[in-house]
């Protein structure tokens, strides 16, 4: 019978009104059509920017450094303001989660979290040096809005993909929205390096004299301005979707309801992990080593930012190179878990992760590897251009590019480590699982690196705290079997 199926012809159904048959979604409902699924793809688009923009290479730093004015100060309230928002996300997106796969409708839901996203966004452009403007309160208060209703809109965004797209589809349109969002992060970086970083600071002949509308480098617009940037590039990308995409129908249920039905399935399915421990053993281990790749990533350039004294300037470049270094590291990781399995593949990628780290923290304007002296006030600049100038901060760079790399193979390989053990034929609620796993704890590595930035009044030790993460998750990992588990029907 299952040979049957595999050959079977896909299910089609005449729309009045077509010349052409269309394919049925994953629900077994009308899918979209090529349209409805480019603008489903695209929201990737318009959303990912944000958190290049923001969370990691310009904003974050900028607020570290010049609106809180400390930087060792700067890092751990980023890490506190980011924990919070990740303690939200944990407490609430399962329960998103279960209105989203029993309410029907999305974009209503959708809408609002893009408007806030926006709106909260947009009010970056007002968090000034040395607390002034909205002060470091209302920045946070920005922040952890715009944090949490990027991931709700992800909720809801995701659910819509079996709604549109044939079974077959569904792995292809997935990663194509992954790619766009990449790669339009990747061209809005080099636009912001073009237009507001590099105009005064290099005398090239294609780059503007000054940066365009205006902006005023001294009072730190150039940074600012990632805030409206975002938010611009979110509410005028995300339109096709809402014109485009249809929309699954309503069932009636209310949110309540929707909320109730959800929760059970999940606990029904969390509960049947007693008879999958080698499953269960693997989500703890990647909620760990998950935590601590997403904190590495959130505070690089924090790091940067107060150890180097890193500009934006500096920080851009610093964003662009590494994500170029990001895209090679989905080919390693799969080259990895071709040639040694996932398991190996996933303790390889979060080991060269941890001597990253490790190496890192190593590098300081006064000393590389910890051991060996640097002296920037009689050494020889590097080069003539504004950024890299010491040679701690080029190996700094290059080591983070190593960082870049196994953090996207990691990421990779444990996607495809479930695929390789859940039961075929529970695929889908161990992957729901997976979800669930990935924002359970998501508040974990931020509030670890602010914590420890604070005890220890030191952004070193902060950062490198994120090596506990590490280091317990691929503990963890070296128990893991890569065997299929056998479904147990009765019990999920």
């Amino acid at each position: 019978m299952a040979d049957q199926d595999q050959k079977a012809e896909p299910v089609r159904v005449q729309v009045p009104g077509q010349a052409s048959a269309q394919l049925l979604s994953a629900t077994g409902l009308e899918a979209a059509d090529s349209k409805g699924q480019l603008a489903w793809a695209g929201f990737e688009w318009a959303r990912n920017p944000y958190v290049i923009l923001i969370t990691i290479y310009i904003f974050a730093p900028y607020f570290s450094s010049t609106v809180v004015g400390d930087p060792v100060r700067g890092q751990a309230i980023w890490g506190h303001i980011n924990g919070i928002a990740g303690f939200i996300i944990a407490i609430f997106g399962p329960l998103l989660g279960a209105i989203a796969d029993r309410g029907g409708r999305r974009k209503p839901w959708l809408a609002a979290f893009v408007l806030s996203m926006g709106f909260a966004t947009f009010c970056l452009w007002f968090a000034l040096p040395m607390n002034a403007g909205i002060g470091i309160l209302g920045a946070a208060a920005a922040v952890i809005i715009a944090n949490v209703s990027f991931e709700f809109s992800a909720v809801f965004h995701n659910s819509m993909l079996p709604h549109i797209a044939p079974q077959k589809k569904l792995a292809g349109l997935s990663g194509l929205g992954l790619a766009l969002g990449n790669l339009s992060s990747l061209l809005i970086l080099i636009f912001m390096l073009i237009a507001f970083m590099l105009p005064g600071a290099v005398p090239w002949s294609f780059i503007p004299e000054v940066p365009i509308f205006g902006l005023d480098t001294s009072a730190h617009e150039n940074s600012r301005i990632a805030g409206p940037i975002a938010a611009l590039w979110l509410l005028i990308f995300a339109v096709p979707l809402f014109l485009f995409t249809p929309d699954a129908k309503a069932t009636g249920l209310s949110p309540k309801g929707a909320v109730r039905e959800g929760v059970k399935t999940v606990w029904r399915t969390v509960k049947g992990l007693r008879h999958y421990r080698n499953i269960a053993l693997y989500l703890i281990a990647r909620m760990l080593y998950n935590d601590g790749k997403t904190a590495v990533l959130i505070f690089g350039g924090v790091y940067a930012a107060g150890v180097f004294g890193w500009g934006p300037l500096a920080l851009t470049i610093y964003g662009v190179v590494l994500s170029i270094f990001a895209v090679l590291g989905g080919f390693v990781g799969g080259w990895l878990d071709n040639h040694l399995g996932s398991r190996n593949a996933i303790l390889t990628s979060i080991g060269f992760t941890s001597l990253g780290v490790v190496l890192a923290v190593s590098m300081t304007p006064q000393e590389m590897f910890f051991i060996f002296p640097y002296d920037a006030a009689t050494a020889a600049p590097l080069w003539d251009l504004p950024f890299f100038r010491t040679l701690p901060e080029l190996l700094y760079v290059c080591v983070v590019i190593l960082v870049a790399i196994f953090i996207t193979a990691a990421y990779a390989n444990s996607r495809t480590m479930l695929a390789r053990i859940a039961p075929v034929s529970k695929m889908s609620e161990f992957f729901g699982l997976y979800a669930l796993s990935g924002t359970a704890t998501a508040f974990l590595g931020p509030l670890l690196v602010g914590v420890a930035t604070s005890a220890f009044h030191s952004q070193r030790a902060g950062f490198a705290s994120v090596l506990l993460l590490l280091g317990g998750g691929m503990a963890l990992m070296l128990f893991v079997r890569e065997e299929r588990a056998e479904a147990v029907e009765d019990e999920i």
